[in-house]
């Protein structure tokens, strides 16, 4: 092993989150070279994801680190990152990182690729995808939102909006005109309602959410119209959020499981959508699948929390064809050699995936360069916001990078 890539040197810092709550921030150090990342936070979370800290919070993580992981890796071969992932692993002794905490786990290790590449002297998603990978995956972003992530919104968590353009530049200020479209139309129709801003920076009301589908229907149409271009329609039901395990409770009516399944399934055939996220809450398998069957050849039924980013979970989902798409999110399985499973398994067997940020978001656009490696149909990333365009203008720059 060439010195040039043992760790010299390891730390940890505690950082901001979008919501101002602290998360971990590490570097692995070479000697020629660093990589760093912060770990992101959902507040929308799979029953099944690892847990983003410990007993004790961030704080734990920190003690534990320096207790526990740092001698541990120190002198350890940045290369070998399925090496150093199994090794996080062997520290934390749980299946999802109850004891280290699935951020720091997650920031060790897409550190330790960021300091592998920096040292090659390549971009990451070279590194971790290849020279055959250089497809940009499309820019999807939530317009209206609710659920988890507003208190005064929609029962469905997120609608969103991705923009056809001829560059990952025209795209995201498309989506942009778009989510600013839908600020106007809900200021001049609800005057006497509250309109704010959710966590990732969608637009919240006290709605139905019927009419926030008419609303992203005329706002995506307009953009259509005026611009000649394509404005595709996505919803995160993010339905186990709202299912009280009879009934899927809405604020206008309660509807059975067929019932649920019959709406999630006009909104591809009724009114247009094409992404279609966590449909059913997350231990429903067979509702996936039925509505796969019924409406899966017109459009994608994105699994999240149902398969929080775990191959042994999406092994299942393929067999029963509970879906033809997986939401990818690396502090969900806590490592980048377990989401580069995940991927390879849903890739190698006909699924897309979607990269995806989360709620409580850090301006690393380590997922911009993920969304690329791994051939991502789309990225989720918002569509404002300083932790949200931080991905999208990295999706700009890599653009770039490939086409010269």
């Amino acid at each position: 092993m060439d010195d040039e890539f043992k760790i010299r040197d390891a730390s940890v810092r505690k950082v901001l989150d979008s919501r101002g709550n602290q998360t971990v921030e590490t570097d692995i150090v070479l000697p020629y070279s660093t990589g760093r990342c912060s770990a992101p936070a959902g507040a929308s979370t799979g029953e099944t994801e690892a847990l983003a800290y410990p007993a004790g919070g961030v704080d734990s993580s920190v003690r534990l680190f320096e207790s526990r992981i740092k001698k541990k890796i120190l002198g350890f071969d940045a290369l070998d990152q399925k090496g150093f992932d199994r090794l996080l692993r062997e520290v934390d002794g749980t299946d999802n990182f109850s004891e280290i905490g699935g951020n720091l786990a997650t920031a060790l290790s897409v550190s330790l690729a960021k300091a592998a590449a920096n040292s090659l002297g390549i971009p990451l998603y070279r590194y971790v995808g290849g020279f055959l990978r250089s497809e940009i995956p499309k820019p999807i972003g939530n317009v209206i939102g609710g659920g988890a992530h507003s208190k005064n919104g929609t029962t469905v968590q997120e609608f969103m909006v991705s923009s056809v353009g001829k560059t990952v530049l025209e795209s995201i200020t498309l989506n942009s005109i778009v989510h600013r479209k839908i600020g106007i139309a809900l200021r001049e129709m609800f005057k006497d309602f509250s309109i704010g801003l959710g966590d990732e920076k969608a637009w919240t009301a006290s709605i139905d959410d019927d009419v926030a589908i008419d609303i992203i229907k005329t706002a995506a149409h307009e953009v259509e119209s005026e611009h000649k271009v394509k404005v595709i329609l996505g919803v995160d039901f993010a339905a186990s959020n709202f299912f009280d395990g009879k009934k899927y409770k809405y604020k206008e009516n309660h509807l059975s499981r067929d019932e649920q399944i019959d709406y999630a399934c006009s909104l591809v055939k009724s009114h247009g959508f094409y992404f279609i996220e966590d449909p059913m809450e997350e231990h429903d398998f067979e509702g996936f699948a039925e509505i796969t069957r019924k409406v899966g050849s017109e459009a994608l039924i994105v699994g999240d929390d149902i398969y929080t980013t775990n191959a042994k979970r999406l092994e299942k989902g393929i067999k029963m064809k509970a879906g033809n798409a997986v939401l990818i999110k690396v502090n969900q399985i806590g490592t980048l050699s377990d989401t580069w499973d995940a991927v390879n398994l849903a890739t190698s067997s006909g699924w897309k995936t979607a990269i995806s940020h989360r709620s409580g978001e850090t301006t690393d656009e380590f997922i911009s360069h993920l969304g690329v490696a791994f051939g991502s149909e789309f990225i989720k990333t918002g569509t404002i916001g300083g932790e949200r365009t931080a991905k999208l203008n990295e999706l700009v720059r890599i653009e770039e990078e490939l086409r010269d």
